[in-house]
């Protein structure tokens, strides 16, 4: 019974992406708590991680939240010549093309891995970037591609 009714609220529920958020904590992660302060509404389905500067994320990062399910990425750091490590943003921007080619040969969906950049006076700019990301990522479902699969051994 506690089977049929688990599965009865699971189907009339809508999928929801999981978006991992990967931000700057001098500019990204300071607008978004400016948004938070000032209560500006965004979608709940990113988990934000911060990161000191945006060009210290190795891609296997993005790779590896990929893989444990997130069905999108987000990075985001200062604006280009605000960076407060000088230019960690416009290495992040050539790490992340990088990447962006190698997800778009393997299969992975372009639209799966964003890159922006939110300052720290932009509560609002990140919030309509976490909308946009989300859109984005639940039109193109839950992810499919790098996921691992649980494999279970019957004894």
């Amino acid at each position: 019974m506690e089977g049929e009714y688990m599965t009865e609220n699971t189907a009339n529920k809508e999928w929801e992406p999981k978006i991992a958020a990967i931000v700057c904590n001098w500019c990204t992660y300071a607008g978004a708590d400016l948004a938070g302060i000032s209560r500006i509404q965004y979608p709940p389905n990113v988990r934000i991680i911060r990161v000191p500067c945006t060009g210290r994320i190795n891609p296997f990062y993005i790779v590896k939240a990929l893989q444990e399910g997130a069905d999108g990425v987000l990075v985001s750091g200062c604006h280009p010549g605000e960076c407060h490590y000088i230019s960690g943003n416009l290495v992040a921007r050539r790490k992340f093309a990088t990447l962006k080619s190698f997800l778009n040969y393997i299969g992975v969906e372009e639209d799966r891995t964003m890159f922006t950049w939110v300052s720290a006076s932009e509560g609002d700019r990140f919030a309509q970037v976490i909308r946009g990301v989300t859109a984005k990522v639940k039109s193109l479902g839950p992810a499919s591609k790098l996921v691992k699969k649980n494999i279970k051994s019957n004894p």
